[in-house]
């Protein structure tokens, strides 16, 4: 059964709400943002935003590919690819 894609702003949007719901704050968000060096994850920060990516995206991301993220850029890549995949 073949989904609908969502649009670039819909994944942008909804990923900026899981990174919210992380403790992100408004201001410190942008695609070229890293998680270490900008927004300062820590392991629980991590657990947080893969909890809610699952969730609001209703994917499964393995720890391997997790470990890749090093920008919000990167998750956003991830995401787009990820959802085209599931839409086929």
């Amino acid at each position: 059964m073949k989904t609908d894609v969502p649009a670039e702003k819909s994944i942008r949007r909804n990923l900026y709400r899981v990174l919210r719901k992380t403790g992100v704050t408004k201001e410190n968000i942008c695609l070229t943002a890293t998680f270490i060096g900008d927004l300062k994850f820590d392991k629980v920060d991590w657990t947080i935003f893969t909890y809610y990516l699952e969730r609001v995206f209703n994917i499964s991301v393995k720890d391997e590919e997790i470990s890749k993220f090093g920008s919000v850029n990167d998750t956003l890549h991830y995401l787009r690819g990820e959802l085209i995949y599931l839409s086929n």
